[in-house]
């Protein structure tokens, strides 16, 4: 069965850092891309960023330059480093990876994020 453990989140004041982190486990499985999505109070989910196995990266607008995703294809991990965090990056983050070949998607419980002003 395949999970996804999310470690990192937490408080921190505006324009502070956190690292949030994803492993999937299951034996042999392949992950095509990985992404972060947030889902702030009130608002839908969206995607913050994403990697895919060659290492194409997307960003959302709202936090290039300041956020970096990185990925770890032998282990299955992703990092996603917040930097200049701001009270607008509050918020509910969740994993989410893809299997090859469509066979599955697969999602973290998620970690909060609030950032203070």
């Amino acid at each position: 069965q395949v999970q996804l453990v999310e470690s990192g989140g937490g408080l921190v004041q505006a324009g502070g850092s956190l690292r949030l982190s994803c492993a999937v486990s299951g034996d042999a499985i392949c992950i095509s891309a990985m992404g972060w999505y947030r889902q702030a109070p009130g608002k839908e989910r969206e995607l913050v960023a994403s990697i895919t196995k060659s290492a194409r990266i997307y960003y959302d607008d709202s936090v290039k330059g300041r956020f970096t995703i990185s990925r770890d294809n032998a282990k299955n991990t992703s990092d996603l480093q917040m930097n200049s965090l701001k009270p607008e990056d509050t918020a509910v983050y969740t994993c989410n990876a893809d299997q090859c070949g469509g066979r599955g998607v697969y999602w973290g419980h998620g970690t909060q994020v609030t950032v203070s002003s």
